[in-house]
């Protein structure tokens, strides 16, 4: 009997997920406990992903789905989550208080990297998850201006070594931005900025962390190389336009994410379509589905797909992007979508890991 209902169970879990994923969940693996005793019947979920916009929507269909049942005269459903600290395939050491790093990269500037980075941390922290952004972009950060932090604040140190980071929007962010003024030139060599971003990284005192989301530079060359290889990143998140240049370029930044053994949780689409404010009609400016193709190409999901919408850069440059500016709209939901499925998927890299070996092939 337990058994027909853990399979009912499994079928309302994926019923109620459909319209906030579109990767696919083992809902086996959330059921923690299902126990039937004289018609009471209790269940304890846990998601390992920050749920708290899928937690009521779930308990209602299951407590609809199996109101009609004969054999349950009681219920009683406890939905919860819990973010992990998901493994990493390098042997780099973890960051204290940082369960997860991922790194939103792009390989070109011009995609939309670090507007995708904003939304993609605020949209994790409506979610219920504690967030983090590092601005890895030493020559132009912008994720202090996208986040609405004022132009002079300037983060507390502690014992002349450690910063705190700056909140904003209940996210913690640091970013050189936040050391120096806007008219400040970085006349740096890569060495050198690859230092300043260890040390803003491992001297900036985080707080419980499930997410630090660095919005990492433009390029594959040094820097980004040096960042891959110094820091414990969980996993890599590429953006990229349907243009073909763009995409030329994500295929190196992924390239680059292998070599240093960073899992690539996948790809997001950025300017995938333009509708016009006037008449609604729709083009792909761009081009269209090359995304899905990459995404394809190297085995990754395609963890959504974004709009080329005058909002999304007006809410963005004053401080309060779409995520926040707009939470009930259709583009939030988007982010919120994304932001979802590259959580699941990093649960999805653990698995692809536990379960054989992997062979690599260098060229060197």
């Amino acid at each position: 009997m337990t058994q027909r209902i853990r399979q009912c169970v499994e079928s309302l879990i994926q019923q109620s997920l459909k319209p906030y994923l579109d990767i696919p969940l083992a809902t086996s693996d959330v059921i923690k406990h299902i126990h039937l005793t004289d018609g009471h019947l209790d269940i304890a979920i846990e998601f390992n992903f920050p749920a708290s916009d899928i937690k009521q929507s779930l308990e209602e269909t299951l407590k609809q789905g199996l109101a009609e049942r004969s054999d349950i005269t009681t219920l009683n459903i406890v939905v919860n989550w819990k973010v992990p600290t998901f493994p990493r395939l390098t042997q780099i050491p973890a960051l204290q208080q940082v369960k997860n790093i991922v790194a939103v990269a792009s390989g070109k500037g011009g995609v939309g990297k670090s507007t995708t980075a904003a939304n993609l941390a605020l949209a994790l922290a409506q979610e219920g998850a504690q967030v983090g952004v590092l601005d890895a972009d030493i020559y132009g950060p912008s994720q202090g201006m996208m986040l609405g932090v004022a132009e002079d604040a300037r983060p507390e140190t502690i014992d002349d070594k450690y910063f705190k980071p700056l909140i904003a929007h209940n996210i913690q962010v640091m970013s050189m931005a936040f050391l120096v003024t806007d008219k400040t030139p970085m006349v740096w060599r890569g060495p050198m900025v690859s230092g300043a971003l260890q040390q803003l990284l491992q001297q900036t005192l985080w707080q419980s962390l499930d997410y630090l989301i660095i919005d990492m530079p433009p390029g594959t060359g040094d820097i980004q190389l040096t960042l891959a290889q110094k820091v414990p990143v969980t996993a890599a998140m590429m953006v990229t336009t349907p243009q073909d240049i763009a995409l030329l370029d994500v295929c190196k930044g992924i390239e680059m994410f292998h070599k240093v053994k960073v899992p690539v949780a996948g790809v997001v689409e950025n300017m995938a379509m333009h509708v016009c404010s006037q008449c609604g009609h729709e083009e792909p400016i761009f081009g269209e589905g090359g995304g899905a193709q990459l995404a394809d190409e190297y085995h990754v999901p395609l963890l959504g797909s974004l709009p080329l919408d005058l909002k999304i850069r007006q809410q963005t440059d004053s401080g309060k992007p779409t995520v926040l500016a707009e939470p009930d709209g259709q583009i939030a939901e988007r982010y919120r979508v994304i932001a979802r499925n590259m959580a699941v998927q990093l649960d999805k890299i653990t698995e692809s890991m536990s379960s054989g070996p992997t062979i690599s092939i260098a060229d060197d």
